[in-house]
């Protein structure tokens, strides 16, 4: 599992044996079942998570009880909520579990400290963030300007794997249309790929 992350890493930089083991050791493991709770409404000590295994959503819940998806994740992808990571404050999103789910998770106080004590730790989760801005951008300016269908392909294109591995009610609910929507773009789309 180790592996993954080193992996993960030394995509963006390079880490020698002994500083991988000293950042490994500021990380720490947990294993959750399908529809578990990462993280709930007001929960305070937020951490970020790394995805070894899974998947996971985060959302609200509006007024009216309807529930908007922010965000999937899958392996190799990181899922918090951010501004309750960065500012300290309580939780104000959920994270559940659509799978069986392995993780790791890193505390704000050690992921600052793993910053100051290496450049490399802090360019790589400066460049994780600045990919995170862009994506949050990118999903803004996707639900504003795009049709139902374009929205549809967008997802395609940024959850492959997860177009037959998650409830079509969750990409309904991601892209904002009706089930029945989703089911005909869906049928429309295996139509032209045959």
């Amino acid at each position: 599992m180790e592996t993954k992350l080193r992996n993960h890493i030394q995509e963006i930089v390079s880490l020698t044996d002994e500083e991988f083991e000293y950042i490994n050791a500021h990380f720490h493991k947990k294993k959750l079942k399908k529809n578990q709770f990462l993280l709930q409404v007001g929960q305070e000590k937020v951490n970020k998570y790394f995805v070894l295994s899974g998947i996971l959503k985060s959302y609200y819940i509006d007024k009216k009880d309807k529930e908007h998806i922010l965000q999937f994740a899958q392996p190799d992808w990181w899922i918090t909520d951010y501004k309750a990571f960065f500012d300290k404050t309580k939780s104000s999103v959920y994270v559940d579990c659509l799978t069986d789910c392995e993780l790791l998770y890193i505390t704000n106080q050690d992921l600052e400290k793993l910053c100051t004590e290496f450049h490399k730790m802090e360019h790589f989760f400066r460049v994780k963030s600045n990919a995170g801005y862009v994506a949050s951008q990118e999903r803004i300016l996707t639900m504003l300007n795009l049709t139902a269908i374009e929205k549809f392909n967008h997802f395609v294109n940024l959850y492959p794997k997860l177009i037959h591995s998650i409830p079509k009610y969750l990409i309904a609910s991601y892209i904002g249309v009706s089930r029945e929507m989703l089911s005909r773009m869906s049928k429309n789309v295996t139509n032209h790929t045959r």
